[in-house]
């Protein structure tokens, strides 16, 4: 069976760096919605009612690169996914999508403190290091966090959820 590899977890847990070290060990792909994101919707972004704009090119796009990461499939690439899937139900959507599609879906859940995050976070806005997409201010980082739902155990042992944590892991701002 076909396999994409999908990394998630709360904001500055280590996602894109986890990535980027999946994608060299396994000669994988990393698509990072954010990247993404900031490229192509930044500059339109509105100075008022943020979230709802966010919210619609969010799903658009998380379903473009769904289909792009089943072409690169297709190709012989080993794709990994990091979409920002901080609810349950997203993720949800995203199994049955994978299910639907004969895809296996191996996820891995980062977990560090928020304290730990907000001091990543903070450094790389600083350094806009290799994981940098776009700068992420205090109180979007507390929003994003309060957002974030942890798996529970029906959804780790019904997925196979590799639960790791970078709570003592350098990251590469």
């Amino acid at each position: 069976m076909p396999l994409i590899h999908l990394i998630e977890g709360p904001v500055g847990a280590g996602k894109s760096t986890y990535a980027a070290a999946l994608a060299t060990r396994i000669g994988g792909v990393h698509i990072a919605l954010d990247e993404w994101f900031a490229r192509l919707f930044s500059p339109d972004r509105p100075d008022a009612d943020v979230m709802p704009w966010y919210v619609v090119r969010k799903e658009r796009l998380a379903q473009h690169i769904w289909t792009h990461a089943q072409v690169l499939l297709r190709s012989g690439a080993k794709p990994i996914l990091e979409l920002g899937l901080v609810q349950k139900r997203s993720r949800e959507i995203l199994y049955e999508q994978a299910r639907s599609a004969g895809v296996e879906l191996k996820v891995y859940v980062l977990e560090a403190s928020r304290e730990v995050r907000r001091e990543r976070v903070a450094r790389r806005n600083l350094l806009k290091g290799p994981t940098f997409s776009m700068v992420v201010p205090d109180p979007i980082f507390e929003f994003a966090s309060d957002m974030w739902q942890s798996p529970d155990a029906t959804e780790i042992l019904e997925h196979r959820i590799e639960v790791v944590s970078t709570e003592l892991e350098r990251d590469d701002v």
